[in-house]
Parts: structure tokens; C-alpha cells; sequence
């Protein structure tokens, strides 16, 4: 039960009051210097709306007006405090919350831009499910979580945060969380089981999964995809013949039913099947009788059916579906929206272990296990793509970025007629409706915002300033603008400093 109230809770309406035991806060899709931090959540403590809190570089002090926002790595049972972001291009007071009806309205501050829809705003509102991007430094989305989520029972392993687990399955969302536990449970029992969802939202993976936690993870799991058994031979492949049977010469077979003796049976796209079809696994399903053809006699195996489909329920007939007591409803990246980018941190380090040459192009040190460069600009866009077939649409775009890119940095392929990106070009794709008030003035403090101050240049660690370098080419002009400097000539003092090297067509 436990389980199911939390999956409900963060699946509520986009706009309106807040569901009883959330809050509203943002959560980290992009960081420029800290990309560990993906995945991690702000949450405002209260819910009343006017509540105001900060947000910025800095620990809370006795001279803020307001108390600031704490970023955690929120998990079931779990909550871990993990300090303000670090970015030198953040400012100690970034930004200024307040909360509103079922949504919170930010003031910009400080120093880096705050941009929607590619042009710089003072002031906007966001629901659930909104993106807004601190130019160079983050990309937020607003969300709605569970203050905090009970412990499951039993206890699930706690992977590295923003990892994948022992299964393969990725993310911190609530959603994503509420799915683990739901395959421990299922993985415990012994009933067999359907699993519903859109295509692409993984449902080989979850059956991977059940069967790895069951106690038949030490036998086989023989997995074969419904739709591609003949009509006229469903017998054959699922229950197998006899030898020399319908004809002389021809071999013995076990069929899938005695393949998955003592272990699982997973038949992907199953409502596929005629209903009359469907029927032939009624028997077997009951007790494990069976009988291969050619065979008089009844054989028994002892094995668990996992059916999958992305069609509903009433696509299976229904004694079949009666023999499926254990559901599981997959969910699309259009509702765990906040996941996005570490699935895609997955997959490109998947396709780099494979592939050295992605790895040395997009990867630091040519590493897979460290966090591959995206833009800002393609965790925007991904974040707000209407997607059809989910994981595998997310990997196609991938390839697309990949292969349009100029860099070393994974990036949004421009459009036909459209010169290609560079870094200082703040367009991008329009995100969901958003509010958007840039009127000057702060409504929270009843004070004027401070003016901008200049970054300090010593707190940029070299290793971005060498990095920035590489990624123009050693051309001054975006250098010294992305890193957020007064002008070209402090970026000559600090690559002197630092005795860095300037490569490219800019060092020529």
C-alpha cells in the first residue's frame, strides 16, 4: 500500500493546490562544473503559498532576508543534505522563490542570465513540469515530490546516486523509485506476472529484474517475442515435439515450456496473440501440464510466465488475464520528465564503452565512467520532447546529436537552413507554456534586485577555463563570454596565470 500511495502522489495535476504531503521545489537537469549533482532536489519546506526562500552559492547566513532552499538527494527512506551548488558563475543570492498556487514563482538576482525560451527574463512562473535554464551554470525543472518517502519493506540496495542499479533500470525520480519496489515485491512471489506500458519504456528490462531478484534467478530465462509464433505451429514453439515427429528425421525439441523448466518464461508483445490462441496456455498456466506433440504422455514443468504488452488489458482474453494475478504498470519519460537526463547519461556511456571513439570525443579523458559534456541546450530540449517510444526515441536522438555535432561537446542539431549552434547563441526550443513576467522590480523583498556583480576570475578553476578553451578552439571572444568575464583581456591574465594552452584556429 505503501507503495502505491507514493506512485499516485507524483503523478498529480500539473496546475492547481498541492497534493497532501508534497512540496514544490526544482531539481538539477544540467550542471556546467558539477554535473554529479543531476538528479538532486530543492525543496520548499512549506506549502503555503508566499512562503519566500533563496537560492544560490552560498550556506544560509543571519543576514539572508529569507531562509534558503537545501539541496538533497532524496530517496525512499532517505534524504541527503548535500550543500549549495558550487558554480563560480552562480552568485551567492541567485535567486529569489516564492511559493505560489501550485506553482513557484523565481527573481533573477544575480549574475548569470536566467532564460526561457532562449531570451533572458527577470522574473517567471513555473508548474510542475516547467524547465528554466541559469545561462552557463544549471538547468532547474519545477517539480512536485513527496516530502519525503517511507522506508520499503524489504529494503532495497541503494546504487550510486544517478546510476544505474544492479538491473539496469535508471533514475531518482519518485516514479522510478515506486518501480523498484514494486519488482522486489513481485520478484518475491511466485504468481506469474503481466507487464503493461508504451513501447520502449522498458518492459524486457523489469522482466530481466523479476527474474534476477526471484529464487529462479540462478536458472534461464528464456525470453521470445509472441507476435513472431506462427498461427499454425503455437504448439510446436511453445510445448515442443517429439522426435521423428510430424516427420521422420525430424529432431526432438523441448519447446519454450521446457526451456524454462525451473526458471522463467518472458513473452514480450503476448496480446499479439489471437485470443484463441491465447488459450492454448491456459492449461499449463494452471498446473505446468503439458504435453509435446507427438507425446501421449503429460509432462509438468515448473516455471513462471512474465507477459508483456503495450496494448490494455482487455487485449487478452480474459481467463488468461486471470492467470496474471501480478501487474505492473510502466510509465513514459513523459511522466518521470526529471530522469531524463540521467537516462541519457546512461545510454551515451553504454554506447561509448562500445565505441572508443565516442568516448574519446565526448567524454573527459576519453572515460565512459565519468559524466559525458551536453549542452544545456539538449537537456532542454530532450526534457521537453513529447516522446512516442520513449527510451528508444531517446537513443535515436542521441545518435542524431552525436552525429551533428561539431565538438566534443553532445549538442542540439540545428534545424535544415539553420547555422550550426556555438555556445553564446541562447536559442533554443520552446518548452511547455510557461508564465513569464520580465518587469523589473522584487515583489518578495520589497527591494530593488542588486545590480550584477563581477565574477571573480580567481574562483574559476583552471580546469574549465582549459577546457572552455578547447571546446572554441582557443577562440577568445566566446571564451571569455561563456566563463562570465568583463572582457578578452582577463582571459589573457588567466590563461597567462595558469600557463594554459590555447589550441585551434584562436591560437594561430
Amino acid at each position: 500500500m505503501e507503495v502505491t500511495e507514493t506512485f499516485e502522489a507524483s503523478v498529480q495535476l500539473r496546475r492547481g493546490a498541492a497534493p497532501v504531503g508534497t512540496r514544490l521545489g526544482l531539481v538539477v537537469l544540467w550542471s556546467a562544473d558539477e554535473p554529479e549533482r543531476v538528479g538532486e532536489v530543492a525543496l520548499a519546506p512549506d506549502v503555503q503559498p508566499g512562503a519566500a526562500y533563496l537560492l544560490g552559492r552560498a550556506e544560509a547566513s543571519a543576514d539572508d532576508p529569507a531562509p534558503r532552499l537545501e539541496w538533497a538527494r532524496q530517496r525512499p527512506g532517505l534524504v541527503t543534505l548535500t550543500g549549495p551548488l558550487r558554480s563560480p558563475r552562480l552568485s551567492r543570492t541567485q535567486l529569489a522563490v516564492e511559493l505560489g498556487q501550485g506553482v513557484l514563482h523565481l527573481d533573477n538576482r544575480g549574475r548569470s542570465p536566467l532564460l526561457l525560451r532562449g531570451r533572458e527574463v527577470q522574473r517567471v512562473t513555473l508548474a510542475p513540469g516547467d524547465v528554466v535554464v541559469l545561462a552557463r551554470v544549471a538547468v532547474f525543472m519545477c517539480v512536485q515530490r513527496p516530502a519525503a518517502s517511507p522506508p520499503p519493506d524489504p529494503p532495497l540496495v541503494l546504487h550510486p546516486f544517478g546510476d544505474a542499479d544492479d538491473d539496469g533500470i535508471v533514475g531518482e525520480d519518485p516514479l522510478t523509485w515506486a518501480l523498484r519496489a514494486r519488482v522486489a515485491f513481485v520478484a518475491g512471489r511466485n504468481a506469474h506476472v503481466l507487464v503493461r506500458g508504451p513501447s520502449g519504456t522498458g518492459k524486457e528490462l523489469v522482466a530481466q529484474a523479476i527474474h534476477r531478484q526471484s529464487a529462479r534467478g540462478r536458472r534461464a530465462l528464456v525470453a521470445r517475442n509472441a507476435a513472431t509464433f506462427p498461427e499454425t505451429l503455437i504448439d510446436a514453439e511453445l510445448f515442443g515435439n517429439a522426435r521423428n515427429f510430424p516427420n521422420t528425421g525430424t529432431a526432438e525439441r523441448p519447446g519454450l515450456v521446457g526451456e524454462a523448466d525451473g526458471g522463467t518464461l518472458f513473452l514480450d508483445e503476448f496480446a499479439e496473440l489471437p485470443q484463441p490462441l491465447q488459450a492454448h496456455l491456459l492449461r499449463v498456466l494452471d498446473g505446468g501440464e503439458y504435453s509435446r506433440l507427438g507425446e501421449a504422455a503429460a509432462r509438468r514443468a515448473d516455471f513462471r510466465l512474465i507477459a508483456a504488452t503495450n496494448r490494455p488489458p482487455q487485449a487478452l482474453k480474459d481467463d488468461v488475464l486471470a492467470r496474471l494475478p501480478l501487474r505492473l504498470e510502466l510509465a513514459g519519460l513523459g511522466e518521470q520528465r526529471a530522469d531524463i537526463p540521467l537516462i541519457a547519461r546512461h545510454i551515451l556511456r553504454r554506447l561509448a564503452r562500445a565505441d572508443p571513439l565516442l568516448a574519446r570525443r565526448f567524454f573527459p579523458d576519453g572515460d565512459p565512467a565519468r559524466p559525458p559534456r551536453v549542452s544545456w541546450r539538449l537537456i532542454e530540449q530532450l526534457a521537453s520532447h513529447p516522446f512516442t517510444t520513449h527510451v528508444r526515441e531517446l537513443e535515436s536522438l542521441l545518435w542524431q546529436a552525436m552525429a551533428a555535432s561539431t565538438g566534443d561537446t553532445v549538442d542540439v542539431a540545428p534545424h535544415p537552413g539553420e547555422a550550426p549552434h556555438v555556445p553564446e547563441d541562447m536559442s533554443s526550443p520552446t518548452p511547455p507554456s510557461v508564465a513569464v513576467s520580465p518587469v523589473p522590480g522584487d515583489r518578495l523583498f520589497d527591494t530593488a534586485p542588486p545590480a550584477r556583480a563581477e565574477l571573480d576570475p580567481l574562483t574559476i578553476p583552471p580546469d574549465v577555463i582549459q577546457r572552455c578553451l578547447d571546446r572554441h578552439e582557443g577562440r577568445q571572444e566566446p571564451v571569455w563570454r561563456e566563463l562570465g568575464l568583463s572582457s578578452r583581456h582577463v582571459l589573457t591574465r588567466l590563461v597567462r596565470r595558469y600557463n594554459l594552452q590555447v589550441r585551434g584556429r584562436g591560437g594561430a
